[in-house]
């Protein structure tokens, strides 16, 4: 029997914790609190996960989502009682919706102080819905628990966080007081890991068959949205392109508009050519497949919608992406393994010059565009360095001018709910596993996560502000046409970025032109430090 209930609190905790390293967990984000204090003691002294801590919980949850995505592995995070793990909710949507790994632990009080007005108390069980793919109530630790059992229950939600669908797993863990142990506890011995191996979901041969039979000589595209990028499977990719003689249109979170791989059937010019309309017309495709999430643009998405005949998506994730309702065809299977099933089949062709109408386009609109921020951007990034680009206008920019090119640059965004909410935080999750990020960013985005600028400390990191006075991507939606439109959409801002940068210990850099951009970002790229680097360009 525990001499006391703190002692009691913290060999529990301890259990957990061992039971989340042996599983693989490495990171852990921790917000500070009273009623957390066993599992944050567990956490802070374990050798085999570093914490992180973070003082506002929205942030701590999208640095968490940060370190997921590039780790591709479950982070721990972690909150106290009340309305503090409230603060998770965008960040749990988020890995919900975009498919990233997060184990949510709540601290809570015990039973007895739940229903009866104590302070700091809500109901926690169940607080995030269906945006879980599990949820585990625990109890109040107990006398001479099987250290077993907490193992067990910690491999069980790393699973459950990554296999079949990543996202987020919530266990709200109750304690009583006293909450710090009386003294000095030994550490538990590390458990042994549960062998856990997903299936390798490879395709029905008998339905690639029949699809290649289709798709045979006839004209045909591969769409590429937001996926986990490889380079297999980017070589698997072009190669099953340049069998089948067609174009891929893919976009920069796909993964395969940079790198060593063959990049010859690449199209990342389309937002230029599918306003087009006689172009489009001629070139319909007889059949598409689609790897990955939807596409950015609405041109895009529109073509990609207009397909029919053959509709296919290539996707090992068990969720529906179908919002035109044009699928003929979803087979659940990771893209390189699709891509070499069908290449055993030896499909024909598409005509001789159905890939290169679409090749002179894109020759066509690579010559006559224009250098702006984002060929900058792209072109003092080094080899090998992380872009997170923000949503609304940054991603569809960065979609229309990054191009490609063989320097590898991993791309990462906040695409499942597609929210301005977190962008700071999550990108200096990215700098925490890369080493340094770079944040392609609106002001209006910058603003919404000014708070996450205090985890950009210590960090190698590049914040790119573009400043174009409000929400510029409104401007180019229907509702630019209201009298209402500046004061409840487009709502420019006058927040002074460099106050903001100095606040929290960046350096401060001002562009407003190509040439002036260039040499700010070049100077902030070749710092150890953090950098704030404000853009100002036109009203979008």
């Amino acid at each position: 029997m525990m001499a006391d209930t703190g002692s009691l609190n913290f060999a529990w905790s301890q259990a957990m914790i061992a039971g989340f390293a042996a599983a693989g967990v490495a990171d852990a984000v921790i917000s500070p609190g009273s009623r957390s204090t066993p599992l944050a003691l567990a956490l802070l002294r374990h050798p085999g996960i570093k914490s992180h801590v973070v003082i506002d919980e929205r942030c701590a949850a999208f640095f968490g989502l940060g370190v997921a995505k590039a780790s591709r592995r479950p982070v721990l995070i972690l909150a106290t009682s009340g309305s503090a793990p409230a603060n998770w909710y965008p960040a749990v949507i988020e890995a919900s919706q975009s498919g990233v790994p997060l184990i949510l632990i709540s601290a809570d009080r015990p039973p007895e102080l739940q229903d009866c007005g104590a302070n700091q108390t809500i109901h926690q069980p169940g607080l995030f819905g269906a945006h879980v793919r599990a949820a585990h109530a625990l109890g109040t630790p107990f006398d001479d628990f099987d250290p077993t059992y907490l193992h067990r229950l910690a491999a069980q939600a790393c699973e459950q966080a990554s296999w079949p669908h990543p996202g987020p797993v919530h266990i709200n863990q109750p304690f009583r007081e006293p909450l710090v142990p009386a003294g000095e506890s030994l550490a538990p011995n590390a458990p042994a890991p549960v062998r856990v191996q997903p299936p390798a979901l490879l395709p029905d041969r008998a339905a690639i068959g029949e699809l290649a039979a289709d798709m045979a000589g006839k004209r045909g595209v591969i769409v590429c949205g937001e996926m986990l990028a490889s380079q297999p499977q980017n070589e698997a990719i072009a190669a099953l392109a340049a069998r089948l003689n067609c174009p891929i249109l893919a976009e920069p979170l796909s993964g395969l508009r940079f790198g060593a791989h063959d990049r010859t059937r690449l199209a990342v010019r389309y937002d230029d050519w599918l306003a087009d309309r006689q172009f489009i017309d001629e070139h319909r495709p007889d059949w598409l497949i689609r790897f990955g999430n939807l596409p950015v643009t609405r041109r895009l998405q529109a073509w990609v919608g207009s397909v029919r005949e053959i509709h296919a998506h290539v996707d090992p994730w068990p969720r529906w992406s179908d919002p035109a309702n044009r699928l003929t065809h979803l087979l659940r299977s990771e893209p390189a393994a699709f891509c070499q099933a069908v290449l055993a089949e030896q499909p024909a062709p598409a005509p001789v010059d159905w890939f290169d109408a679409f090749a002179a386009r894109e020759q066509l609109a690579a010559e006559s565009a224009s250098r702006d921020h984002i060929g900058v951007l792209i072109d003092e990034m080094a080899d090998g360095s992380a872009l997170f680009c923000g949503n609304s206008l940054a991603i569809r920019q960065l979609d229309a001018g990054s191009g490609c090119g063989e320097k590898a640059i991993h791309f990462y965004g906040n695409r499942g709910a597609s929210g301005i909410d977190g962008n700071i935080s999550t990108a200096m999750g990215i700098a925490e596993k890369h080493g340094s990020v770079v944040a392609l960013l609106g002001d209006l985005t910058c603003q919404h996560d000014l708070g996450g600028l205090a985890l950009a400390r210590g960090r190698r990191a590049v914040i790119v502000a573009v400043n174009n006075r409000g929400g510029g991507i409104f401007a180019k939606l229907p509702q630019r046409q209201l009298p209402e439109f500046d004061a409840g959409w487009r709502t420019p801002q006058h927040i002074d970025f460099r106050h903001a940068a100095l606040s929290f210990g960046l350096h401060y850099g001002l562009a407003d032109d190509a040439a002036s951009f260039s040499r700010i970002l070049r100077h902030a790229l070749a710092g150890d430090g953090p950098s704030l680097v404000e853009l100002i360009v036109g009203q979008g």
